[in-house]
């Protein structure tokens, strides 16, 4: 097949436009580069009125009562999934793995839960704390004042609280506890645990001319309309372009397939597929960097070559793919009786908690390795599709008439709404090298572009995590006065742990390390075989902690970024 080539050369070509891609297009673009980003999906601006689901009734869907084709909702803005048309991926043996993509301008950032959570000292050198997995080659303070700039740019609600590996930041006013959060709180504390204002990137006052400020609809999962929420697009894309100092090209609908190199081993192209005319391009860059999540990185760079190297790009170490690990995730949920029959008003608030649990124990005296943080829910909020799923087990509980239909029903539902409550647990796997994705031999997806697989499998440290996960959950919301709605979870089940993948927090395909025999990129996340082409994603972390990985990403994509324009101002490129 024919390629077409363009004689232009960009300072750097990027490829993807989530949280990495979009804050390594506005660095670059500040400091005067030209640039181009390369995007799987459409272009999305949730001003568009085409595009725009925010303030939409459940009722306008087209798609009413029928199945719907985004994962979290009819209106989510999520262009994609864990399983996408055409494009397939596979797992091994009894792997449990789940792929979630997302197929869009700003990719995940336009509906991830916003919780902004630094890393911690601790989380940066685990293996002098417990011996497992293997030391950050950065500290905390070395990228404390990349977080402290993040936090500048793109706002964070929360509270100082001095805590030693939850750490302080700069922080906007957090919004008010709901009366089921307050009551959380107070059955948290009989079981010792710690409640504080959650961290979330929503705007609850004015940060600058270009985004408005939170109106408290509840529905950052559709993306915001007025940019009081942080997506790569609205915040750091759009922003980059309209500085006027450097010149932002966007290729939507482009996937691309190959990092391109010469013969002296530095990169000077992305080949991808226009989804539009299905022909293949190049794109000339002086810098490749790639921020297509985790495992598209690695199945980018295992799908290149260079001479003297058949196993994947930058890939000497032989550990590309490897250490793969996702978050923790396990879920409980109770029926509070006492806020049955509430009256109505507006509990919707921002788009998620506004109160959080951070890892409060000394894992020395427990016997699982690595915390977790508690997420919680259950308000007034508008119903989605799917809502009274589980009105059976409650009618039961009530001793009601088990079914029904037509006004009765309804009579029932509009009680019981807003008295479910339900705990969330987000932990720190220990990375493994038996963990890892690698390129199928016998797939490809629509574009013929060569498809992952997947080997995963959770050891007893992430399962004994979720058994104390488990019994934290039930005790505090018995202490609410719950009837828990979920089962107990045995050994044999993982305690209830979701699928790896599940929680969408995938890391550390292309860890960083200093040492190149047992890590793929520096820590600039700077390719050790390949000095041109730069990880900017999650694929480059040395391990997970028990936070979202996306503050860190930012940070960490800020500081390559500015190195990026250091070496080129250097001519080290």
């Amino acid at each position: 097949m024919q390629i077409k080539k363009n004689d232009k050369t960009y300072d750097a070509v990027i490829v993807g436009s989530g949280a990495g891609g979009g804050m390594t297009a506005r660095i670059l673009a500040e400091n005067g580069l030209n640039i181009a980003i390369v995007e799987a999906g459409p272009w999305f601006d949730p001003q568009n009125k085409e595009e725009k689901t925010q303030l939409r009734w459940p009722y306008e869907s087209p798609r009413r009562g029928a199945s719907t084709t985004r994962p979290f909702g009819d209106y989510n803005a999520a262009f994609g999934g864990w399983e996408l048309p055409n494009e397939p991926y596979s797992t091994v043996g009894d792997t449990r793995f789940e792929w979630f993509r997302s197929r869009m301008l700003g990719g995940r950032t336009n509906h991830w839960g916003r919780i902004s959570l630094r890393f911690g000292p601790d989380d940066f050198h685990r293996r002098d704390l417990d011996g497992l997995g293997a030391n950050w080659p950065i500290t905390y303070d070395e990228i404390k004042p990349y977080y402290d700039r993040v936090d500048k740019m793109i706002g964070v609600t929360g509270t100082n609280e001095g805590l030693p590996n939850d750490p302080d930041g700069f922080f906007l006013p957090p919004p008010k506890p709901r009366l089921s959060e307050l009551m959380y709180t107070e059955a948290a504390k009989k079981s010792g645990v710690p409640v504080y204002p959650s961290r979330m990137s929503i705007l609850t006052k004015k940060l600058n001319d270009d985004r408005g400020v939170c109106f408290y609809c509840a529905q950052c999962s559709r993306s915001c309309a007025v940019y009081a929420d942080f997506s790569a697009g609205s915040c750091l894309i759009f922003p980059a372009q309209q500085a006027g100092k450097g010149q932002v090209d966007i290729l939507v609908n482009c996937m691309a397939r190959e990092v391109k190199t010469d013969e002296t081993g530095k990169a000077t192209a992305i080949s991808y597929i226009s989804k539009d005319d299905r022909r293949e391009y190049e794109i000339k860059g002086k810098v490749t960097v790639l921020a297509a999540s985790a495992c598209e990185t690695a199945r980018l760079l295992m799908n290149s070559r260079m001479k003297g190297q058949t196993e994947g790009l930058g890939n000497s170490s032989g550990t590309l793919g490897r250490y793969l690990h996702d978050s923790t995730g396990a879920n409980a949920a109770a029926f509070i009786p006492s806020l049955m029959d509430r009256t109505r008003y507006n509990e919707d608030g921002v788009g998620g908690m506004h109160v959080y649990s951070p890892w409060w124990l000394d894992n020395k005296k427990l016997d699982f390795p690595r915390g977790y943080h508690i997420e919680m829910g259950g308000t007034m909020s508008m119903p989605m599709y799917g809502f009274g799923g589980g009105h059976k087990a409650i009618q039961k509980i009530l001793n009601y008439k088990v079914g029904g239909y037509g006004n009765p029903l309804l009579e029932e539902m509009k009680s019981v709404y807003g008295a479910v409550f339900y705990m969330a647990g987000r932990g720190e796997s220990v990375a493994l090298y038996d963990n890892y994705c690698e390129i199928d031999p016998n797939s490809v997806d629509e574009w013929g572009i060569p498809t992952l697989r997947f080997h995963y499998n959770w050891t007893d440290h992430e399962r004994l995590q979720a058994k104390h996960m488990q019994e934290t959950f039930r005790g505090i919301l018995t202490d609410m006065g719950g009837e828990i709605l979920s089962p107990e979870y045995t050994y044999e089940q993982d305690y209830g742990l979701l699928a790896p993948g599940a929680i969408i927090h995938e890391v550390g395909t292309a860890r960083m390390g200093d040492d190149s025999k047992d890590s793929v990129t520096n820590k600039y996340g700077r390719l050790h075989d390949v000095p041109n082409v730069y990880v900017n994603d999650a694929g480059s972390f040395t391990s997970q902690a028990d936070k979202n990985p996306t503050w860190t990403i930012m940070a960490l994509a800020m500081r390559n970024s500015e190195h990026i324009v250091s070496e080129l101002k250097k001519m080290n490129i």
